[in-house]
């Protein structure tokens, strides 16, 4: 079993209401929910760095005039060969 830490946080009272009233009904402790939450946020954050790395590496080095003819080509082949009924 991983090792976990116990923390304190302050948060807003209209902001523990709204969490309170999360949990109570989707039956999560409040472990459960803030671990869910900070979960969900470090996965955003990490997709987010992702998705800003391939762009920033397409403007670097697009692709060329041959290289999108040749996916268009193949598209082509491969969608008209499905049956589109």
């Amino acid at each position: 079993m991983a090792r976990v830490a116990k923390i304190a946080i302050s948060l807003p009272e209209e902001v523990l209401a709204a969490v309170e009233q999360q949990r109570k009904d989707s039956g999560e402790s409040r472990s459960e929910f803030f671990r869910r939450a900070a979960e969900m946020l470090l996965r955003r954050q990490r997709e987010q760095e992702m998705s800003d790395r391939y762009v920033e590496a397409y403007r670097r080095m697009p692709e060329t005039e041959g290289e999108v003819e040749a996916a268009r080509s193949a598209a082509s082949a491969i969608l008209a060969g499905e049956p589109w009924e």
